[in-house]
């Protein structure tokens, strides 16, 4: 089954401390490209993140952002250097011993918590293991969700890959058709065009017309080209059933050579007829082309 590369997967996880959200967008891109957006502090668990998206995805520029809602639990933690703050009170004690202050002059709380260093807030310590497993959760749980969207998108993409494989089929169908009779128009064209020419003067030998239309058809010779592009049909069609395998990148690869065979019927046929089936192939392998920009 052949996977979009766009979508949108979201995933939670929740329990007593809190509930984690995990967000993955993706579009279209040649390789696989995942940016992380999650507060700064959880950063520990950005390539946990990433590796829990790569068992999944493949292709495709993907961006994920993280919230965490910590259930009211404070971010930052308030640590007080109870020893520093002694050394304060006895420092401003003995300033207040050494003057006539008077007995305003007492040593306060307020004062003491005013000092540098006395009181500090820092972000509050995390258990890293356990917060990593529940980042990773929710990021399995967004993109199964992902997941389910592009196979979704991809089982339309196939359906719309499996019509124009059909059409292409048919065009080809009616240029093989078309072929064999190049040789027998030239031959007529060529007589007539020798025999005005020669103005009743000399007729033309039969075995003179047969060899130059032998030679014709010769270099207009399309078969080789016709089966290759047959059998790259039936590829298409075959890795369109394919089922769990990234395929994009042969696919497009596929429609290259489909378009090459497309490009040397037209110049080797030297044909109108047949030139302009080919412009009708080339339009319908161009629509292909742009589909599988779109597949994983």
């Amino acid at each position: 089954m052949i996977k979009s590369m766009t979508g949108f997967g979201r995933g939670e996880y929740a329990d007593e401390t809190g509930k984690v959200t995990v967000e993955i967008r993706a579009v279209n891109h040649r390789y696989l490209d995942i940016s992380v957006k999650m507060p700064r502090r959880y950063s520990f668990a950005e390539e946990a993140i990433k590796a829990a998206i790569k068992e999944k995805l493949s292709r495709g520029k993907v961006e994920v952002n993280v919230s965490i809602d910590n259930a009211g639990k404070s971010d930052s933690d308030v640590k007080l250097d109870a020893d520093l703050a002694a050394k304060y009170y006895d420092a401003l004690s003995t300033l207040r011993d050494s003057f006539e202050f008077g007995e305003e002059s007492k040593v306060s709380l307020s004062l003491l918590a005013r000092m540098p260093d006395v009181i500090k807030t820092s972000a509050a310590e995390e258990d890293e293991e356990t917060m990593t497993q529940r980042l990773v959760s929710a990021a399995r749980k967004a993109t199964d969700d992902i997941c389910a969207m592009r196979e979704a998108e991809g089982a339309k993409l196939a359906a719309d890959l499996e019509a124009r494989a059909d059409i292409v089929s048919d065009i080809r169908a009616r240029i093989e058709k078309r072929a064999p009779e190049i040789e027998k128009e030239y031959a007529a064209k060529f007589k007539a065009r020798v025999e005005e020419l020669l103005d009743g003067v000399y007729e033309v030998p039969e075995e003179r017309i047969a060899l130059e239309a032998a030679i014709f058809a010769d270099k207009a010779n399309i078969t080789e080209e016709l089966v290759r592009l047959d059998s790259h049909v039936s590829q298409l069609r075959a890795f369109l059933k394919t089922d769990g395998e990234a395929i994009g990148k042969k696919i497009d690869f596929l429609i290259q050579e489909m378009n090459r065979e497309a490009n040397t019927i037209g110049s080797k046929s030297n044909d109108r007829e047949i030139t302009s089936m080919m412009l009708d192939l080339k339009a319908e392998i161009e629509k292909i082309r742009e589909q599988v920009q779109n597949i994983e």
